[in-house]
């Protein structure tokens, strides 16, 4: 039985390190001050010092950070504010990646057995492909990796689609690297101490022949247990999520249909190596948080900012009066102070060596200058440790018009990011199309369509505008330095060569009719 035994403990004890790390992380994404207190102060109570903040190590370090800090004032929990760049790193890294969705086409275009292929690759990519893949993206970056999983549900639609997981609901199993299983769990019940589970398991068959991966398996099971045990297995029938699947899988749980060679899943990593857990038997093959290592610094960016509107809070404008001046509001019910008054009488006032006691203005300064210096070089270094330019933020521009080489400059550090995480990307988005295209066959069995392998391509994140792009264009004309198809393909660059051909037909064409004589601008 591939799935877990009853009894196991939930999440396994060898995942605890890096599931932890993941909440953290999760909580910063998420921008959720509440969250934040949760996670970096587990079990404190309302001491001014806890023994975690006096202990060394990682421990202690974590139990110091401003968000751990024992709140014994109503006063500091509804003052919290939380800057989200965390969710802006992780945005930003999506963006980098996925604003211009790339491009998925068949090895062999030319073939025309492989164009009904082709054409059913862009149905997948028009159903939202991109789409699932950049949000994916956004929170693998915060979670250091995410794992797309291909489904199909003739219900639901006539080919497969592609859908995410969160790397902190899977148990990964990897082997010199590579994924070779993995176990996802949702938990569909939690009532009075019992847990409902659903497991789904991936795995590769036995291999046919050296150098060809086995077939894919994807088993399921139902378990109810409590907050750290799976517990026992149960029917799939137990729960209206997985009662479908009780009809489609075998005495062993596996699914029946839709079994082709590889996983119908692939782990996408955000930046390899993983520092964290080098060492880690399987946190080593994990991806890197954009967030490993730069939790000090988001926590002290925090800091800075409920500083400074603490500096605002206590700068409002106030009045000390002698207790003369007050008006009584009746027993139990305390004195107020009349702004508009013109007469006051003495009350129980004891007079001083200097006559009777003053009315005294109180504003404190508010320290702008220092707070903002000090969030500015924060968020710099953020930045920077993260992997970011601060041009791709909106920083340093001076709103004038730049070349793609300019602002390629602004936003070296950003693309050599992108540049890492798209050598990660590519490789794994051509595994998954080639995958989809595999269980579309075994499945659905559409018209014309066959198997066959994927190229994927990134494109520039930062183009020249079309005006740079013809003056470009001419110079190389008048300089016999590009052929009329260079020229087009270069101000076209998302035209296809069939768009190409005919555009350079129609421009020699043209050409030809003004003056037989001259090639013209392009010839």
């Amino acid at each position: 039985m591939p799935l877990p035994t009853a009894g196991t403990s939930w999440p396994p004890k060898h995942m605890t390190e890096i599931h932890s790390a993941m909440a953290q992380w999760s909580a910063w994404y998420a921008g959720d001050p509440d969250q934040l207190t949760a996670a970096y102060s587990r079990g404190s109570g309302a001491s001014l010092v806890r023994p975690a903040q006096l202990a060394g190590g990682a421990r202690g370090a974590l139990a110091r950070f401003w968000w751990g800090r024992p709140q014994t004032d109503i006063s500091q929990r509804r003052g919290q504010l939380h800057v989200p760049i965390a969710a802006d790193l992780a945005q930003a890294s999506a963006d980098l990646l996925y604003a211009e969705p790339p491009t998925f086409t068949i090895t062999d275009p030319a073939n025309d057995a492989n164009k009904a292929t082709a054409a059913r690759l862009e149905q997948y990519v028009d159903d939202g492909l991109a789409t699932t893949l950049s949000g994916g993206a956004e929170v693998g970056a915060a979670l250091g990796g995410r794992f797309h999983k291909i489904v199909w549900d003739g219900t639901l639609l006539d080919r497969p689609f592609l859908t995410t997981v969160d790397a902190d609901a899977a148990i990964p199993e990897f082997r010199w690297g590579r994924l070779v299983a993995v176990t996802f769990w949702h938990l569909l019940a939690a009532d009075n101490g019992i847990y409902l589970r659903h497991l789904e398991r991936h795995e590769l068959g036995p291999s046919p022949r050296p150098g060809v991966p086995g077939d894919g398996l994807t088993f399921h099971g139902l378990y109810q247990g409590t907050a750290d045990n799976l517990g026992r297995p149960v029917p799939l029938t137990d729960h209206d999520a997985t009662k479908a699947l009780a009809t489609q899988v075998d005495a062993d749980g596996a699914l029946r249909d839709g079994r082709t060679p590889g996983l119908a899943v692939e782990y996408i990593p955000n930046l390899t190596p993983q520092r964290k857990w080098r060492t880690h038997p399987t946190g080593k093959a994990l991806g890197r948080s954009d967030f490993d290592g730069i939790e000090p610094l988001m926590d002290a960016l925090d800091e800075v900012y409920n500083s400074w509107m603490r500096d605002i809070r206590l700068a409002k404008a106030r009045i000390i009066v002698p207790e003369y001046m007050l008006q009584s509001n009746g027993p139990g019910k305390g004195a107020s102070f009349d702004m508009d008054a013109e007469v006051f009488t003495p009350m129980r006032m004891a007079a001083g060596e200097e006559g009777d006691a003053p009315i005294t203005p109180q504003q404190f300064a508010i320290r702008v200058a220092e707070h903002q210096q000090t969030a500015q070089q924060l968020v710099e270094d953020i930045l920077r440790s993260a992997g970011y330019s601060a041009s791709t933020f909106g920083e340093d521009e001076d709103g004038a018009a730049a070349t793609a080489t300019e602002t390629n400059a602004r936003k070296g550090r950003s693309l050599l990011t992108r540049g890492r995480k798209v050598r990660l990307e590519r490789p794994a988005l051509a595994r998954l199309a080639a995958k989809m295209l595999a269980v579309d066959v075994a499945v659905f069995r559409p018209a014309g369509v066959t198997a066959a392998d994927v190229a994927v391509d990134f494109g520039d994140t930062v183009q020249d505008s079309p005006l740079q792009l013809a003056n470009t264009a001419e110079s190389l004309s008048r300089a016999k330095a590009a052929s009329t198809a260079t020229l087009v393909r270069m101000v076209h660059p998302d035209w296809t060569p069939e768009q190409v051909k005919a555009e350079v037909g129609l421009i020699h064409g043209e050409n030809a009719m003004a003056d037989p004589t001259s090639p013209g601008l392009f010839g």
